[in-house]
């Protein structure tokens, strides 16, 4: 029935403008050229779409309804067209990211400093906080989060997931001995992370509920890698991130602790604001972590 999405576009034009006349010239076309455009259409709808007047121009009330489709029809062709022209765009320009201290110095830098290296028209500005910062007021492009808050302003797609894992140095299990329950730790001496301005717990699954543990021991630290090298030097339990022991435990310098009792926690993720296109530069660069990542995350 809609052999022609020109006749539809010029029907949408006329409907919007209430006018052939000044539809023909918006759209470049003459006032015959645009009434064969939507007779025509009419014809293959096999219904009246348009009260035509000497004075006036109105839709009927099948040319209403058929309006509010056409429009979505419309968009949804603009959009593909504008989708498959910037497949073929070189991006370019600032490019404002926003990722968590350790995992974005250690495994997001990298592939920033590739892409870059890619895409020299691209200038990257990064910032590194632990922190949920506030993407669409602050101007971020694009951002790598763990967890967080939801956001019916921001697009969110899943990069990898997510492991806390307790660990201590062979040396120091060697001298205290290694837990085997949760309730062992408060015998150890624990490294505890502050953040936010106060402690955060140990998180594990016990006996099919989550269970966080308190975390006393003599040190607290607000810097996971800080925490990570004291773990290293022996000076007691940790619990930290996958993505930042992980090479660690794989050479053997920390050993694993209580896996039995580890429970999901929330994936790492990129997070963008909510747009109807998303530019080059960010669709890129996103697309850039995903192929890196694709057999599996670097500290998997």
């Amino acid at each position: 029935m809609l052999d022609h999405l020109g006749d539809v576009r010029a029907f949408v034009r006329v409907a919007d403008d209430q006018s052939f006349t000044l539809a023909a010239e918006r759209l470049g076309l003459s006032r015959s050229a645009v009434g064969k455009c939507v007779a025509r259409l009419e014809d293959n709808m096999a219904t009246r779409l348009i009260h035509r007047t000497t004075r006036s121009v109105s839709l009927t009330e099948e040319g209403q309804l058929f309006y509010e489709h056409a429009i979505r029809i419309l968009s949804e062709v603009d959009d593909a067209e504008f989708a498959l022209a910037q497949r073929h765009q070189a991006p370019r320009g600032r490019l404002r990211i926003d990722v968590p201290i350790a995992l974005g110095r250690l495994h997001i830098l990298p592939v920033l400093q590739r892409f870059l290296n890619r895409w020299p028209e691209v200038e990257a500005e990064v910032s590194f906080s632990d922190e949920y910062r506030d993407i669409v007021g602050d101007g971020i492009d694009v951002a790598v989060r763990i967890g967080g808050p939801t956001d019916s302003r921001l697009v969110r797609r899943v990069l990898a997931s997510h492991r806390l894992i307790t660990c201590a140095a062979p040396e120091y299990l060697k001298r205290r001995g290694t837990p085997r329950t949760i309730d062992e730790l408060t015998r150890h001496d624990r490294i505890g992370f502050k953040h936010a301005g106060g402690p955060v717990p140990w998180h594990y699954r016990v006996g099919g509920g989550d269970r966080d543990v308190g975390v006393q021991g003599n040190l607290r630290l607000g810097n996971t890698e800080a925490i990570r090298d004291a773990c290293l030097a022996g000076t007691g339990l940790a619990q930290l991130g996958a993505f930042l022991v992980g090479r660690d435990i794989r050479e053997g310098r920390l050993v694993p602790l209580l896996e039995e009792f580890e429970r999901d926690e929330p994936s790492v993720c990129v997070v963008y604001p909510t747009r109807k296109h998303v530019s080059p530069k960010v669709r890129l660069f996103i697309e850039a972590i995903r192929a890196e990542w694709a057999a599996g995350a670097p500290w998997a």
